[in-house]
């Protein structure tokens, strides 16, 4: 059995995952980053109902962690992840009625929102297959390293369903282009893994035995560094998608303000005066 994610811990409901033990992936901290592997890697890594949830969960509770700065998303054994399991998701869906598609459906939008709404910075390292729900996980990420052999599939329209799923039609576009993003997303063919790169969907290439390890030193990295800063950055690069130029320069202005009322802020300009490296605790 799964252990749960703790109870809060402080007036701010502040959680702690030291003890958290998902039931349907892997999860571990290497200092401030927190590891998520996708772990079922006889049929590259599926999603099923309740990973789905599970991960949705967690992604929704790291808004309340203090002690993960960044997330890394990888899969087991050369995959990142096939998508959603043909037979514990795709067979029932076809059994289903209307009212229980829709809140499946919602289900698994509710993952990319946890995802882009959680403040940490998200790297998915990516390897082998990436498909259907995988690509849209990827997608959600913050920053991907991939590998040359990768595999980037928005399958929807293979299986008779339209590519605008979990909000592809949206975040796809701002990432690679609208041609490009349509492209894929008609087609549902496999984007290997340097022509993603020079697509700018992957941030980075990295050899397949080197994959961890890159994703982990860039995820330690920006862990390193002004933790609220970053959330805010995170932030409004997902709000201001909705705003019009002035409405953003104003909000940026607002965010910069409160960041200016960090300790972090103040560290930094004592560093420099002293001509030290800033070490930044994230308040």
């Amino acid at each position: 059995m799964s252990r749960p994610i703790d109870a809060h811990l402080s007036a701010g409901n502040r959680h702690s995952l030291a003890a958290y033990q998902p039931q349907h992936f892997l999860w571990r901290q290497e200092g401030a980053v927190g590891v998520i592997t996708l772990n079922r890697p006889e049929r590259k890594n599926p999603l099923t109902f309740d990973s789905y949830a599970e991960l949705r969960d967690l992604f929704r509770t790291l808004c309340y962690v203090d002690e993960v700065k960044t997330i890394v998303v990888q899969g087991a054994g050369g995959n990142f992840c096939s998508g959603g399991d043909v037979h514990e998701i795709i067979g029932p869906l076809t059994q289903m009625t209307m009212p229980d598609l829709l809140a499946f459906t919602r289900m698994t939008g509710d993952l990319v929102k946890a995802m882009r709404a959680c403040p940490q910075p998200i790297v998915a390292a990516i390897d082998g297959v990436c498909a259907g729900a995988g690509a849209i996980m990827a997608m959600a990420a913050d920053l991907r390293v991939g590998t040359a052999r990768s595999k980037l599939a928005f399958l929807f329209t293979r299986v008779g369903l339209a590519g605008c799923d979990m909000g592809a039609c949206s975040i796809l576009p701002r990432i690679i282009g609208q041609g490009r993003a349509s492209d894929l997303l008609y087609s549902g063919r496999s984007l290997g893994g340097d022509e993603a790169y020079q697509w700018g969907f992957h941030n980075r290439l990295a050899e397949p035995e080197a994959l961890e390890a890159a994703a982990l030193q860039w995820a330690a990295e920006i862990a390193a560094g002004p933790s609220f800063g970053h959330a805010m950055t995170k932030k409004m690069l997902h709000q201001e998608w909705a705003m019009s130029v002035d409405e953003a320069i104003e909000s940026e202005a607002q965010a910069q303000a409160i960041c200016m009322m960090t300790q972090d802020f103040h560290r930094a300009y004592h560093a420099f005066v002293a001509k030290q490296k800033p070490v930044f605790e994230g308040d």
